[in-house]
């Protein structure tokens, strides 16, 4: 470790020491550190005290670091999720000492990101994953949109948030020069033609938007595997619960998902996936595809990683785009 590395880690321990110290914990108890994989844009870290208690410390890149618009202010959106699950007994971190600007001090869940499980405990955890997620999106908001106010504040309707938010997103693209496998002005006109369904959305629900595995902690009991916590909320926003199917089924679909669906229906969800909804989930599907394709820039993800991209999350995007204008000449989608 050179001079510098030396110096780079006594800060780093000292903004540990500061976080602790501003949510009224012993900042002298600081016995380790370690950093926490799997993130892709704030820096993430687990704190152990002397007494054994543990915490995850967030920081996020200097504001010079590109980003996407809708990135900026991401531990308020994250900060405003956990405050939201625990209130319908959802395992999820909580915050402590409130957000504050420049970190985010939450509490540890137990256990570890899913990982390939046998088929028989798979099936009873994503039944588990579906009861957890329908209590999620009883919780309603004061309108529509980020909770971080980067793409401007909340909106009264659907409708207006979300093209907003695709429409920044294809900004975005544009600004960076991100390779898509269609112009962005086509991609613009075949998602107008599923904007109208957006209009069916009326009240404001809490979605996480990044329930891929990596964000569902499973955690080992006497009694067998449970879900510890869902983690990693910051890009949650006000809106539509079917978003949330895209990711819970990342580059797949979530209709086959059948312990997944059972699971939120019992918790109370409601599922329907033709007409109107059908449209809906194909534009979240390109939504989130978009993303995954246009931040590989801002991210300097390497060629590796945007060959990958391309390779499989490209035909996704366009999939998704197909299905919208496939259903673009039915009535209800018409633009108006």
């Amino acid at each position: 470790m050179g001079e510098g590395d030396a110096g780079a880690g006594a800060d780093e321990w000292e903004r540990a020491g500061r976080a602790l110290r501003e949510a009224g914990l012993p900042s002298g108890g600081l016995v380790g550190r370690r950093a926490l994989s799997g993130g892709t844009y704030n820096a993430v870290e687990e704190l152990t005290l002397a007494d054994g208690s543990r915490y995850v410390l967030k920081v996020p890149p200097p504001r010079t670091v590109p980003a996407l618009a809708y990135e900026r202010q991401l531990l308020v959106s994250e900060a405003e999720f956990y405050r939201r699950a625990v209130t319908v007994g959802v395992p999820a971190p909580s915050p402590v000492g409130g957000h504050r600007d420049g970190h985010l001090l939450m509490t540890h869940c137990p256990g570890e990101p899913w990982a390939d499980l046998p088929e028989g405990e798979r099936g009873p955890l994503r039944r588990e994953l579906g009861q957890l997620v329908a209590r999620l999106h009883r919780v309603t908001g004061p309108g529509f949109g980020y909770p971080s106010g980067a793409l401007g504040p909340l909106a009264p309707d659907w409708r207006t948030a979300f093209t907003g938010m695709y429409e920044a997103l294809l900004d975005d693209a544009r600004g960076y020069g991100a390779w898509l496998p269609h112009p962005v002005d086509e991609v613009a006109r075949i998602a107008r033609g599923a904007f109208a369904a957006l209009e069916e959305v009326t009240v404001p629900r809490l979605v996480h938007f990044d329930l891929w595995r990596g964000n569902i902690l499973v955690e080992r009991t006497e009694t067998g595997p449970r879900i510890g916590g869902l983690i990693d909320g910051e890009r949650m926003f006000w809106g539509d619960p079917l978003a949330d199917f895209v990711s819970l089924a990342l580059l797949g679909d979530i209709r086959r998902d059948t312990d997944f669906l059972t699971g939120y229906q019992e918790g109370g969800g409601a599922v329907e996936f033709g007409g109107a909804p059908g449209r809906r989930l194909a534009l979240y599907r390109s939504y989130l595809y978009l993303i995954m394709l246009i931040e590989t820039v801002p991210r300097a993800s390497g060629d590796e990683r945007a060959a990958w991209v391309r390779e499989v999350v490209a035909p996704q995007l366009t999939a998704a785009l197909d299905e919208i204008g496939q259903g673009a000449n039915a009535p209800a989608d018409k633009d108006s």
